[in-house]
């Protein structure tokens, strides 16, 4: 296999430990990356070490889930984390630190489904029901499995600028819209459809991505290539000059939804 095309995962964003938080952001555009924490006690900075990659990483004991933080480049503006689980504030405001681990699945007995004969139901979480949100499409899937669909199949979920939106233009690719509600909630969609014997899949995007809150060009001019044309806007780079840590971006993103 062609050593440019092998997934080499790296540990990126914010992950829960035992006794803190790591972190960790790719941008070799910066010489220097502060992650900002936000907390009632104001804004505490804490620097990054940097490795030959660009990626920059550090680790901050006693912290927990649900503090908010910023990415400061080279002591500048502030922006949401590229590969943030949540953005509460909307796409252009603070990231924040979530534990996906905490969730408690009873799905364990879940055989999955066959891929014949498959009755797949395309919805728009924002639509299907009046509040518009994940808590309220839940309800709703014993209706579902009784038309015959088999397969749900969501609209793309990441966040997104503005409060609706079809979710073609996301910019958030890790984290799923503040306008359906928060990760434990798409957790806990997930876990009700296997109980009404409904499999989940999603509808994601990786060829572009939307221009309002789109900061990843901040962290690397790498992300986008002028060697390609999309009808959507710059095309992603995912074969050309650092395109490695691009295709990560795209592989670790679908890993995460699973």
């Amino acid at each position: 296999m062609d050593s440019r095309l092998q997934h080499q995962p790296v540990e990126l964003g914010a992950s829960v430990r035992a006794d803190g938080v790591d972190f960790g952001v790719w941008a070799p555009n910066a010489a220097t990356v502060d992650v900002v924490l936000l907390d009632a006690g104001g804004a505490r900075i804490h620097r990054l070490k940097s490795d030959s990659d660009g990626v920059h990483s550090g680790f901050v004991q006693g912290l927990e889930a649900g503090v908010r933080y910023q990415c400061s480049l080279d002591g500048g503006p502030r922006y949401p984390d590229p590969r943030s689980r949540y953005q509460p504030e909307g796409v252009h405001g603070p990231s924040e630190v979530i534990d996906l681990s905490r969730f408690e699945w009873t799905d364990h007995d879940w055989p999955g489904i066959r891929n014949q004969n498959l009755s797949i139901y395309e919805v728009h979480v924002g639509t299907y029901t009046p509040e518009g949100t994940l808590r309220a499409l839940t309800e709703q899937l014993a209706h579902i499995r009784e038309l015959g669909i088999r397969v749900i199949e969501l609209m793309p979920v990441a966040d997104f600028p503005g409060r609706w939106n079809w979710g073609y233009d996301g910019v958030a690719m890790y984290a799923p819209s503040r306008n359906y509600g928060r990760p434990e909630d798409l957790q806990q969609f997930v876990d009700k459809a296997h109980q009404h014997g409904l499999a989940v899949i999603l509808d994601v995007v990786y060829n572009h991505l939307g221009p309002d809150g789109n900061y990843l060009r901040n962290f690397s001019d790498s992300y986008f290539t002028d060697q390609h044309t999309t009808p959507w806007g710059e095309a992603v780079n995912y074969d050309g000059s650092e395109s490695r840590f691009v295709r990560d971006f795209a592989i670790d993103n679908a890993v995460h939804w699973i």
